[in-house]
């Protein structure tokens, strides 16, 4: 599958110190823009990879790093069927809970846009603030 369009590219990437493989970091890197594209009203789309402000990709970059690390806590939230701690001497098992589950996603949405208003608040492109909404 192609990844066209992508504010950070993968050298890009490894040259900040990104470690994830490719297809991770271009399936991560789709969400982020998507994310960076919703928040922009997509004034970045269509521009070529040099024309990309620093602070954008510096954004992708974090946000990539932010996803990756919330679905690892998923994951291991969720691993085992749900099982946070078992004992063996009286056994007795505890599940993860559902609301620890929505806790993470709710803590996922509040960084992910703290880390776009971070970096892109007050960033010009094609004479155009990227985060304004209004008229």
């Amino acid at each position: 599958m192609e990844f066209e369009g992508q504010y950070l590219t993968y050298a890009e990437y490894r040259s900040l110190g990104g470690t994830l493989d490719i297809t991770p970091f271009n399936l991560l890197e789709f969400e982020a823009r998507r994310k960076i594209d919703i928040e922009t009203q997509s004034r970045l789309k269509g521009a070529s990879s040099q024309d990309i402000p620093q602070e954008v990709k510096l954004c992708i970059y974090s946000l990539i790093n932010s996803i990756y690390h919330y679905a690892s806590s998923i994951e291991s939230a969720t691993e085992n069927g749900n099982v946070a701690s078992e004992s063996t001497d009286g056994y007795s098992v505890s599940y993860v809970k559902s609301s620890s589950i929505k806790d993470i996603i709710s803590s996922k949405s509040v960084e992910l846009e703290d880390i776009i208003r971070t970096y892109l608040l007050g960033v010009i492109f094609n004479n155009e603030h990227l985060m304004y909404i209004g008229e």
